[in-house]
């Protein structure tokens, strides 16, 4: 059986976006599944559009989402070079051969176009869609060398895809109408070609073509790695836009999609980019840390704010009062900053509670208790036990009543946690609002 080698080839006109991270996404599945190369080669020959710190940038960021390359610009390999302005006398040497052979012509200006056979059909079995098939009547002749002597893409794609050995090529279905032409010329040098299978188009929330201009969702990949979305969380939601994995679950880890990714379950219909998916699995990834890993990484982004970081202590309990809340690492700033700011204010069924409950002595002792201890979290949590024993309330009306009194909710993670975080004066502030009720 042939080696299964598949390639990712960006042009480095821009930074890695969801739709071509997805397309190197699913090569890289399909080769590991099989224990195959992932390639990355770099079609750089649209000069005008080439930006400075493209091909760095894409490389960067693949590898920052898990997609570890084999043969690349950068990693090297035996099938290079890698770069197509590197390749040129090997189009070059191609275009030549089929001019001799009258199997393409030159026109005035230098250009050279690739002569359309006729009365042929072109059939492929597409990985993902099935058969499809195309007339060559419904091809024009088509400009294989521009004038300039720079092969097109499906001219030296195709020379490319042949000298590296590339099995399988998953790519976006934009590429459909590319593939009869590429065929041409793989029949025409008496090439084999690869296995092709296109991808279904990503849409939007409205169920429209996912766009980079459209401004409601983040395109690139390098935003969500600035925002705080962890690599696992994105490797995990891109996997999922246009593939199914066998079993009734969708947060997996890297190793289960390389096991599951056998080319049998591509789905058919448009891909939604679900944002509350994405952060629903964002979420879950961040939760998985542990107290210490996500501090470090929430770190940056208060310094960033210029938020004062008391100690790695404090950070710590920072991190372990908003991890549940968080769905993705740089929210914790407008978490953190909402609650030192937020209004006080309780409403009926909070009253409800305390009145109901007779809390007024549970508060004015808590008030006059923390006005002498240090403010940390273990003196906040002792000065409760204290008080439970003191006056007999515990359980609900206990950890509720100073919940609803110290910070207007219901609900939450380790009241002591989150009061250490406060000012002492500002609790002792709220304390004493709360006891004009009675």
């Amino acid at each position: 059986m042939q080696k299964v080698r598949v390639r990712y080839a960006p042009s480095p006109t821009g930074l890695l976006h969801i739709g071509n991270a997805r397309s190197a996404l699913f090569n890289y599945l399909y080769a590991k599944h099989f224990d195959g190369d992932f390639i990355v080669r770099i079609e750089d020959t649209d000069m005008n559009r080439n930006v400075e710190g493209g091909e760095q940038s894409q490389l960067e960021l693949l590898e920052w989402l898990g997609i570890y390359i084999d043969e690349s610009p950068i990693h090297g390999g035996a099938y290079g070079p890698y770069r197509q302005l590197e390749r040129l006398d090997l189009y070059t040497k191609y275009a030549t051969q089929l001019l001799s052979e009258g199997m393409a012509y030159k026109e005035d200006n230098g250009a050279i176009r690739f002569k359309v056979p006729k009365g042929k059909t072109y059939v492929f079995d597409d990985l993902v869609r099935g058969q499809l098939s195309f007339k060559s009547e419904d091809v024009e002749d088509w400009i294989m060398v521009k004038e300039n002597g720079i092969p097109t893409y499906n001219f030296a794609v195709v020379i490319d895809d042949h000298h590296m050995e590339i099995s399988h090529v998953f790519r976006g279905e934009e590429h459909i109408t590319n593939t009869p032409k590429q065929l041409m010329v793989y029949e025409a040098l008496g090439f084999d070609a690869p296995k092709f299978g296109h991808m279904t188009i990503i849409v939007n929330e409205q169920k429209k073509k996912l766009s980079k201009r459209d401004q409601n969702v983040m395109q690139f990949i390098s935003e969500y790695k600035a925002s705080g979305y962890l690599p696992e969380a994105m490797f995990n939601f891109i996997a999922l836009l246009g593939w199914s994995p066998p079993i009734d679950q969708e947060i997996l880890t890297k190793q289960q999609f390389i096991d599951y990714f056998d080319g049998t379950r591509f789905v058919k219909a448009p891909s939604m980019f679900d944002r509350d998916k994405l952060k629903f699995i964002n979420s879950k990834y961040i939760k998985s840390l542990s107290v210490e890993a996500l501090s470090q990484f929430i770190k940056p982004y208060l310094i960033a704010h210029q938020i004062e970081i008391k100690n790695d202590t404090w950070l710590q309990q920072l991190t372990s009062v908003f991890q549940e809340r968080l769905h993705f690492i740089e929210e914790i700033v407008t978490l953190y900053q909402n609650f030192l700011n937020q209004s006080f204010e309780l409403n009926e069924d909070m009253v409800s509670f305390l009145k109901e409950h007779q809390l007024q002595k549970l508060i004015e002792t808590f008030e006059l208790k923390i006005k002498t201890i240090d403010w940390s979290p273990e003196a906040i949590q002792q000065s409760m036990k204290d008080i439970s024993v003191s006056l007999g309330i515990k359980g609900k009306p206990l950890f509720m009543g100073l919940r609803i009194a110290t910070t207007a909710e219901l609900h939450g993670p380790s009241l002591p946690n989150m009061l250490a975080l406060l000012p002492k004066e500002t609790v002792i502030s709220r304390l004493q609002d709360t006891l004009k009720l009675w």
